[in-house]
């Protein structure tokens, strides 16, 4: 198993030319839940925005329209009244964030089968994950391997049960080579996981994210990365090890709405 270090993946990071546009820069959707369920979402449209998407929008049920107009500014916003109207709305998408906030029901589920056939790069976390919880099958039957999945351990054992008992390493591997998508199992080391059996352990855990939100804003800069075209593991790796890079240069006080301010200092000492 690699350890995740920026020199593995410092020169796939998408930096812009002078010639570069925001459409070149790639599109990113990210799938809003209700309207007292907005927050996740927006903190994963803000962190991709952050990440260098050149084009950010927030998809949202009509009744959350009001409620995140007032709090965006760069970022875009469309409501949709149905999946088959998300579909339509999603279709332009390089990559979709899907799942923050998003409601543990039918309509998760309906909404993650209708964006698996845009072709868009799925991020899935949070609910989009526990909405198929008894059904990993029909999940997996959706991903691509270029998809990406974000699970805690939580969320892991519920797609996965009984995986975590043979060590998170075997897990993560197996767990991956089942979906046959890219699978993120977070924790104090996060590990990474591709199907064609790469995984890297990231090193640089950082304790004061543990708040909530953190997770949604590490779903939005996995997707601001895939969205300019970084392969999905690689952008995968790169964002885990980012966001707590930093989670460390903030330090104590941290809450997730931090994250997204700081990160282009991260990026800066990147480059």
């Amino acid at each position: 198993m690699q350890t995740n270090d920026p020199a593995l993946w410092r020169s796939f990071l998408p930096w812009p030319s002078a010639e570069t546009h925001k459409h070149a820069r790639g599109r990113l959707v990210v799938v809003s839940g209700r309207a007292h369920q907005t927050g996740a979402a927006r903190l994963a449209a803000h962190a991709g925005l952050r990440m260098g998407a050149g084009v950010v929008r927030i998809l949202c049920p009509p009744d959350a329209a009001a409620v995140i107009a007032p709090a965006v500014q760069a970022i875009m916003l469309t409501p949709f009244a149905s999946a088959e109207a998300l579909g339509r709305e999603a279709s332009g998408a390089d990559a979709v964030v899907v799942g923050p906030a998003a409601g543990v029901d039918e309509a998760t589920v309906a909404n993650i089968h209708t964006l698996a056939s845009t072709g868009a790069v799925l991020v899935i976390d949070a609910d989009g994950l526990t909405a198929f919880k008894g059904r990993t099958g029909e999940l997996t039957d959706l991903l691509d391997r270029d998809d990406i999945l974000t699970p805690h351990e939580g969320e892991f054992e519920r797609l996965f049960p009984g995986l975590l008992d043979q060590g998170r390493e075997a897990a993560v591997v197996e767990a991956s080579r089942r979906a046959q998508a890219v699978v993120v199992l977070k924790g104090a080391e996060t590990l990474i996981a591709a199907p064609d059996g790469r995984v890297r352990r990231n090193p640089n855990g950082s304790p004061w994210l543990a708040t909530a939100g953190s997770g949604d804003v590490l779903a939005g800069m996995i997707g601001g990365l895939t969205a300019q075209r970084m392969e999905s593991f690689e952008a995968a790796c790169a964002a885990v090890w980012i966001h707590s890079d930093a989670a460390a240069r903030f330090g104590p006080g941290l809450i997730a709405d931090d994250l997204g301010d700081i990160l282009p200092r991260a990026l800066a000492a990147l480059r």
